[in-house]
Order: structure tokens, then sequence, then C-alpha cells
């Protein structure tokens, strides 16, 4: 009888192969980064095949590190960066292009474009989601537009196009000798190219961005036997895919409406189970796909997305050197009691949720002789723990529903003091669960459920446990005096790019 689930955790900086308990525990993981391209400002791109390498360097390694075969695995789940687009030829299974990563935002005018007439929204009642550069459906048309050998392979009917999960099934189900075209609807979802309520391709929205639904992959539930693995997996049914942000919801065990989770990563996303009906948001969040369990209904939510949160960390590392290692911020921001007056608004390439605004770029304001670089390690922090509070307002607001608590994930959660500051900003307690790497839990949890690993919703709701709680402490004057300071420095960001191909 096998005894793990495995979950494949594809990320914008890294891949993890995970394997699971029964009791959703981490039985082993192995985990290696990827190259990160900038070819020009506002370009992020990703090489397909690194990604696939590191995917099948990652199993590789685990397995060896744990002594387990892959007999004893009862199924694999996948859980991927969103948006990032890939477009490939099925005949020789190499990339025609490379990967657009969900920050890039060099379709700014191509969703300009689209919106000169009837405006941002003008998709939203179809898709829930506004014409911006995050979303995979411009990324495509623009690789079309500009990359001849795609237009010659589309039109020869070689080309396949898809988000990251797409990209890996295909592979590990054989790849060019017969691999599976698939996704689900929490990929789907976020490409400007599915109806959000039938769950299916538009052909109305494809043609409007010339795309031809040839070359997309076909819309599956989440959580189902989908095939089985070739290769180092050899015979273990696949049998989860979800975006990493729902995924992340599902790990958390926020399958009741109202029920939210926040994760921090290189961006930071906020979800709230909504239901089995989308909730159309008035005040800039998504309406998305969530998830579905095979033969049950689909569930929605509300989404506030936000581009930088441990990217703005990792700045600080790479770009500014204010600290060698990632993990030297808390004791940096720990060196001063506030902020001394600075913000910074990371809007390296512009504002997600609830603004929308792709001619913002990042500030760093009420800057004096008096701020120091731990006053500027502070406000990064900061910067993510405000974000989220405009989102959270946001959700209240589209919702009409009060937040109870806060479960969060992600590398950040590991930071006390932000963590603190978090639970002060938003006056609700934040929670951290024992198994912090929710991602691939929700992967290997609608995987397990796929199989009968596990029985129900219930039987992984019983297995959350949480870690730590962090309770606001903060008096109401002080956070709304350091809010109004936050939404001051978000409109100095405003109007920075006024052409349209300006980085």
């Amino acid at each position: 009888m096998p005894k793990y689930i495995a979950a494949i955790d594809q990320g914008t900086s890294s891949t993890r192969f995970m394997l699971f308990d029964h009791d959703g525990q981490i039985i082993a993981v192995d985990q290696k980064e990827h190259q990160q391209h900038y070819p020009q400002s506002g370009w992020v791109e990703h090489d397909p095949m690194e990604i696939w390498i590191r995917t099948q360097e990652v199993i590789f390694n685990t397995l060896q590190k744990s002594g387990i075969h892959p007999s004893d695995i009862a199924a694999l789940g996948i859980t991927n960066q969103r948006e990032t687009t890939v477009i490939w030829d099925k005949t020789t299974g190499q990339p025609l292009h490379p990967a657009i990563v969900w920050q890039d935002t060099r379709t700014d005018a191509i969703c300009h474009d689209l919106a000169r007439e009837s405006g941002q929204d003008r998709l939203r009642e179809k898709t829930g989601l506004p014409l911006a550069t995050y979303f995979s459906g411009p990324k495509i048309k623009w690789m079309v537009e500009n990359n001849p050998r795609i237009r010659d392979a589309i039109k020869n009917g070689l080309a396949l196009a898809g988000t990251i999960d797409s990209w890996l099934i295909w592979n590990l189900t054989g790849g060019k000798n017969g691999g599976l075209h698939i996704t689900d609807g929490s990929n789907a979802s976020r490409t400007l190219l599915m109806d959000l309520q039938k769950r299916q391709w538009d052909k109305e929205l494809l043609d409007l961005l010339k795309i031809p639904e040839s070359i997309l992959p076909e819309i599956r539930p989440s959580s189902q036997v989908y095939g089985e693995a070739r290769g180092i997996l050899e015979g273990v049914p696949i049998a989860s895919i979800l975006g990493d942000q729902q995924a992340a919801l599902f790990g958390q065990t926020c399958y009741k409406p109202g029920e939210a989770k926040n994760t921090y990563g290189t961006g930071c996303f906020m979800l709230m189970n909504t239901g089995q009906q989308p909730i159309a948001s008035r005040n800039g969040l998504l309406s998305t796909f969530g998830y579905q369990l095979e033969n049950q209904p689909a569930v929605y939510c509300l989404e506030g997305s936000i581009a930088i949160s441990g990217a703005l960390v990792q700045w600080l590392r790479d770009n500014l050197g204010i600290i060698q290692k990632s993990s030297e911020i808390e004791p940096l921001a720990r060196s001063v009691e506030d902020n001394g007056g600075c913000y910074i608004v990371p809007a390296f390439s512009g504002l997600f949720a609830p603004y929308w605004r792709s001619d913002a770029r990042g500030v760093i304001v009420g800057l004096t002789r008096f701020v120091n670089r731990g006053h500027i390690a502070r406000a990064a922090l900061e910067a993510t723990a405000y974000q989220t509070r405009e989102v959270l307002d946001a959700m209240r607001s589209d919702s009409g529903i009060d937040l109870q608590n806060l479960k969060v994930d992600g590398g950040m959660v590991v930071n006390d003091l932000l963590m603190q500051f978090q639970a002060d900003i938003l006056d609700v307690p934040v929670i951290r669960p024992r198994v912090s790497e929710t991602t691939s839990l929700g992967a290997a949890y609608a995987a397990g459920l796929a199989v009968g690993f596990w029985k129900s919703l219930d039987e992984l709701r019983s297995k959350w446990t949480p870690d730590r709680t962090w309770s606001p402490s903060m008096p109401t004057d002080r956070r709304d005096q350091l809010f109004r300071g936050w939404k001051k420095a978000i409109t100095r960001s405003f109007d920075w790019t006024t052409d349209h191909n300006d980085g």
C-alpha cells in the first residue's frame, strides 16, 4: 500500500519536490533555484528547459535522500507559478520562446490598446479580471506577434501553449511521445481567455486576442487522476493541478465561504473562499476560480494580488547591498523603533490590487538625514503589511465579511517582526500553521483526495494545526497614522511612466 503523496511546487524563483505522509507531515524535500532573466527594463523571463531540468533533479534528489521508491507514492500533485507562459514545439519538445513571467510588463501596449474600447474592465464580467500585463493571454498574443517561429509552428499545427503546469505535465507524461496537454481552472482562469462561469475557453475572447484554441490545453478539474508519470516517477498517478495561490488556500483548509489565507512569497496573494458563485469585485480585486474536485461544483475566490513583497527584500540584498542574506532583514529592521517616517512603495512593475496601475513605479519617500539602513529595512517589511491591509479592506467591502483571523504561509512568515506588524496594521490575529509549506501541501491534499489516500475535506481540516498566533497590540491612533502615511506614499508612485512602451 503506497504510504506517501508527492508534490511538485514550481515557483517563481525555485522548484521543490516534497513527500508527505498520511498526517500531512513533510517526509523529504529538495529544492533548486533557476535563473531570472531581465533582457530589458520591465521584461522578466525564465528558461522552460531549465525549469524542466530542475524539476527532474529535485525529484531524483528527494528519492535518493529518502530511499523512497516511486511504488511507495500514491499520487503526485502539481502546483505552479501562475500566468507565466510557455509556447513549445510538440514534435521536438523544445520551447519556441523563453517563458514570459507573470511580473513581465512588455504587454502593456497590448493591454492599453484592448482597453481603449470600453476600458480596463471590458473583459471583467466574463473573466473576473481587469486587462493587465499580469495575465497570460496578452503574453501569448505578444509571442505570436513577435516570433515568426511561433507563427510557423501554429500554421503547421505544431505549437502548444500553456502555463507552467501544462509544460510540466506534458513532459512528465511523455512529452513528444504522447504527453498530456491539460490544465485546470485555477490556471486557465488567469489567462483572460476562460469564461469564469462556464470554465471553458471562450471563442469571443480567443478571437479578440487572435489566439487559436488548438494550441491551448484541455481544462480539467483540479483534483482528478489525469494519467501516469513516465521516467523517474514511472507509474505514479498525476492527480492534481492547482495554481500556487489556490493550492495554498486548499492547504490552509479554507473550504468554507469567508475563510481566507495570505501567502508571502516573491509577491503576496490573499484569497478568500466565496463559495460556488464568483463575486464581482467593485474594489479592484480579482474574481477567480478557486478549485474543483472531481464531480463537485467549482469553488470561487476573491483575490488580492500584490506584485512585490519578498522580492523587495531580494532587491535590498542584490541591488543595493544593504544586506548580504535575506535572513539579515529582521535584525536590521529591529535595530530601530519604527520606520523613521520612511515608506517604500515597491511598484517595480506597476501596482496590482487594488489599484491596477501599470504607470506606477517604485518610490522611497519621507527621507531625512535621520533615516538609516535600519529604517529602510523596516520600511521594506512594512510595505508588504500595508499592501495586505489595502487588499483586506477591499475584501471586506466586496464580500461584507469581517475576517476573524488571517491564516498565513510562505517564505516570509518566519519573520516575527513582519507578522506582528501585520496583525497590528490589520487589527486581526495572524495565524501561522505548523506546516507552513501550504502550497505544496495543498497540491498533495488535492492529489490524495483523487486517489482515496484521504477521504474527505473534513479529514484534511482535522490535520490543520496552528504553530503560532500574533495578536494585534498597536493603539488605534498609531495604526491610523501609519496607514495614512502609506496612502500618501502610494500616490507618489502614480503616473511615473507615460509612454506605454516605457520601462
